[in-house]
């Protein structure tokens, strides 16, 4: 039986996956430990963290393994653009390396983005997009980023970008106000039980320019309302809201640019059951299932099944 491994070391999810289309998918991960108080890691610490996880990583998903890989595939950059670098990458890349030249199978690299968008298509149901225009959010601690998807014979889909922050990510944004409220990092999941918890009504003015985004702003405004005495429920609440009438604001100016198309939330910021709710409700889009939004190995590995042949609708 035939299957596709996947692999990515990304800031800040250690993952891979095993697909077979009669069998689903197999995938595990583990978050790169972070100091408490903390909002991130230096790259060194993050490519040793993933140096020593990402054996018990592919230890789990083989665990019961009965089949045959047929190709490798691995995020090897951040985004499909020249110059996309990023050290953590090269883990992954390295481990890819040796498994596809020892098991004598074809390799295929993938960036990080795209391996998001695939894992929200697999995951969503819509694997026919993948022969479709569609517009792509990847909202993450990493990249605030729209694009236009559209097929792509070489590398199964190609991105265009049309949208971005111009200063802080969302995923920033809310590890900030997180981190100062107390939360362990990442504090999204966190940050969202205490926002579903508030009673206090909530007004905000996100800030664009054109299609893009300012969230930085955002920061200076929850910090405020913390210190002049908002209960952390509001402030989270607050900060929630604003991330999401900010993509529900360039979502409604992109689709107007652009004209109507399907829409696709990828990314970790993308698991907030808040924000899923209102986009779908407003523009009937699609999301990853949680436990796929932050594991970009099991996107990977689709994409290396379809790459290599395999038709998946």
């Amino acid at each position: 039986m035939a299957y596709y491994l996947g692999i990515d070391t990304s800031n800040y999810t250690t993952s891979a996956a095993l697909y077979s289309p009669e069998n689903g998918m197999i995938h595990a991960k583990k978050l790169l430990p972070v100091k408490n108080g903390e909002c991130g890691l230096r790259q060194s610490d993050a490519v040793f963290h993933h140096v020593q996880q990402l054996p018990e990583i592919i230890d789990k998903i083989f665990s019961d393994f009965n089949g045959k890989i047929t190709a490798v595939g691995v995020s090897s950059r951040p985004r499909d653009v020249d110059g996309s670098y990023m050290p953590c990458f090269t883990v992954g890349l390295s481990a890819a390396k040796i498994l596809s030249q020892t098991m004598h199978v074809p390799l295929d690299t993938f960036s990080h983005q795209n391996g998001h968008i695939a894992a929200a298509l697999f995951s969503s149901g819509r694997t026919d997009l993948t022969d479709k225009r569609f517009l792509a959010f990847h909202v993450s601690g990493g990249t605030t980023e729209a694009v236009i998807v559209t097929p792509d014979s070489d590398n199964v889909f190609s991105v265009e970008l049309v949208a971005e922050t111009l200063d802080l990510n969302a995923g920033q944004l809310i590890d900030r106000i997180g981190v100062m409220l107390g939360l362990p990092f990442p504090c999204g999941a966190e940050l969202e039980k205490l926002a579903v918890q508030n009673t206090e009504k909530i007004r905000v003015r996100p800030t664009l320019k054109g299609n893009n985004c300012c969230l930085s702003g955002i920061e200076n405004i929850c910090r405020k309302a913390y210190e002049n005495g908002k209960s952390p429920e509001t402030v989270a609440a607050m900060c929630l809201e604003y991330v999401q009438q900010t993509l529900d604001q360039m979502c409604q100016r992109l689709l107007e640019t652009y004209g109507q198309m399907p829409v696709v939330f990828a990314g970790g910021v993308m698991s907030n059951k808040i924000i899923k709710d209102h986009m779908t409700r407003k523009f009937a889009a699609y999301f990853a299932q949680p436990e796929f939004s932050a594991d970009n190995a099991a996107g990977t590995a689709f994409l290396c099944a379809y790459k290599n042949g395999l038709k998946i609708h």
